[in-house]
């Protein structure tokens, strides 16, 4: 779900180190509920109990300041249930992990999400909804912005910055059709969203390998 975003609103919110990429003069903001499955390190089998749980991000996109050329992701908050999971993500890749509980189910080929924040200390967070594909995406200049991204961008609590690289083949695209019953994912962060229906993309399913975090330069 992608939302544009007046870039004066996001610019404040995002590490000094970090700017905004732009599509025609617009950012764009987005909320992505998902379900994570088959995780494991390089070599290594799943771990049962600790490969598969659903997981919410709110995200934006970013050019590190020093180097234009290298587009990629910055999260302001990424929900899951796995406590394993978000103590490692927050201590190895400095990304804001949040504790909450939530429920990915498909029924008859709609999938029905709700999550609820429950990290301490952090403000109340909700998304609840349903959607379901519809036909593949016609791709576009806009679709590859907001999906062909290849590296995340993190900064620690010194201000230092991290990159990410990400691999995955070009994201197979359907357009969707979505009921967003409560989303409070970006009021949370201090973003208010424009009062219209987003851009709505599902994919069914995508492998993704990320490379450890290494001091972006």
């Amino acid at each position: 779900m992608h939302w544009p975003v007046e870039p004066a609103q996001l610019r404040l919110l995002l590490p000094a180190s970090l700017e905004l990429d732009l599509f025609e003069g617009r950012a764009y903001v987005a909320v992505v509920p998902f379900r994570m499955t088959g995780i494991r390190a390089r070599f290594c089998p799943p771990l049962p109990g600790l490969a598969a749980f659903p997981e919410l991000n709110l995200r934006t996109y970013v050019r590190p300041i020093n180097n234009s050329d290298r587009p990629g992701v910055f999260f302001w908050s990424l929900e899951a249930t796995n406590p394993l999971a978000v103590a490692t993500a927050r201590a190895l890749f400095h990304l804001p992990y949040m504790n909450a509980e939530m429920s990915c189910e498909e029924r008859g080929g709609e999938i029905h999400y709700r999550s609820r924040r429950t990290r301490r200390h952090e403000p109340p967070a909700r998304f609840s909804g349903s959607y379901r594909p519809l036909r593949q995406t016609v791709k576009s200049a806009l679709t590859d912005f907001l999906t062909e991204r290849y590296c995340l961008y993190s900064a620690d609590a010194q201000g230092r910055l991290y990159v990410g690289e990400i691999h995955h083949e070009p994201w197979p695209l359907y357009d969707a059709a979505a009921v967003i019953e409560e989303n409070s994912i970006a009021s949370a962060a201090g973003i208010t969203l424009p009062e219209e229906t987003p851009l709505l993309h599902f994919a069914k399913f995508q492998d993704v390998a990320i490379w450890p975090l290494r001091r972006a330069v």
